[in-house]
């Protein structure tokens, strides 16, 4: 039986570490570490949180597919929801204008 030698080790342990941490402080000093870090686990949390938004609403896409119900042609319905979506989105947008 031929074993597979990985061209590439899994998690650097060892000496592997304390040489990657060392060329880490070399490049990005002691005092930047530790906000590099931080700031990473922001964009990381930040991330997540956009993935799981989309998430939902794609859910929510979904139940609404699944929810709706063919609309006879002999009913009508009114809504001034479109109207009101629209207006408030002129509002928003003229806002945006005067503060910028």
């Amino acid at each position: 039986m031929i074993n597979a030698i990985p061209l590439i080790g899994g998690i650097p342990a060892g000496p592997e570490l304390l040489i990657i941490l060392l060329v880490l402080v070399l490049l990005f000093g002691a005092n930047k570490i530790p906000k590099l870090a931080r700031s990473t686990g922001q964009a990381m949390g930040e991330f997540k949180k956009g993935r799981e938004e989309v998430e939902d609403e794609l859910k929510q896409m979904q139940d609404g597919d699944e929810d709706d119900s063919p609309v006879d042609a002999d009913s009508t319905v009114e809504s001034d929801s479109t109207l009101d979506d629209d207006e408030d989105l002129e509002d928003l947008e003229t806002e945006k204008e005067t503060s910028a």
